[in-house]
C-alpha cells in the first residue's frame, strides 16, 4: 500500500473488555455488557451518575456499585479514560480505537474541546521510538481561562 492510507482492524470493545475481564479472572456479566453498550452511545464526556440515570431510564437496573466498579475496569482495559476538569464529579470519555485527543478544559465555563495536535503525536511516537517502545497513547489536558484584557 504505497503511500495509501493502511485501515486498521479494530477488535470489537466487548471482546477487548471480555478478554481483560478474563486476565483477572473476572466475568464479562449483562451488567457490564449494558454498561459497554451505554457508553459506545455517547457521543464525547459523560459522568458516572449521568450513565447510571441513562441505564435506570431505559430499564436496566444496575446498580451504582457496579457502575463504578465497571467504569475502573474499563479504565485499566484501556478502553475509556477519565477526564479530570472538576473536583466534584470525574468525567469519562471512550478512548478505545480513537486518535488521542488533547483536552482544551476551560476552567472557567467548564467547556471542553478537543484539538487536533500533529506535532505532539509526532514526539510521542519519537519519544518512544528512541527508547524502543511503541506507544499506546497519550493524554494531554491543558487547563486555561479567558485572558484579562487590560484596559
Amino acid at each position: 500500500m504505497n503511500g495509501q492510507n493502511s485501515i486498521e482492524i479494530i477488535e470489537p470493545l466487548c471482546a477487548v473488555f471480555r478478554r481483560r475481564l478474563k486476565a483477572e479472572g473476572a466475568k464479562y456479566t449483562p451488567e457490564r455488557a449494558q454498561i459497554l453498550d451505554a457508553i459506545i452511545e455517547y457521543d464525547g464526556l459523560f459522568e458516572a451518575e449521568s450513565l447510571l440515570e441513562k441505564l435506570n431510564r431505559s430499564g436496566r437496573n444496575v446498580s451504582k456499585a457496579t457502575v463504578y466498579r465497571t467504569l475502573k475496569l474499563l479504565e485499566d482495559a484501556g478502553i475509556i479514560q477519565t477526564v479530570l476538569f472538576d473536583r466534584d464529579q470525574s468525567h469519562y470519555q471512550l478512548v478505545y480505537g480513537k486518535q488521542p485527543q488533547t483536552l482544551i478544559v476551560r476552567v472557567d465555563t467548564g467547556e471542553i474541546e478537543a484539538v487536533d495536535v500533529p506535532e505532539l503525536i509526532a514526539l510521542r511516537d519519537r519519544i518512544c521510538r528512541q527508547r524502543g517502545l511503541t506507544p499506546e497513547g497519550h493524554r494531554l489536558q491543558i487547563f486555561a481561562k479567558s485572558a484579562k484584557k487590560d484596559a
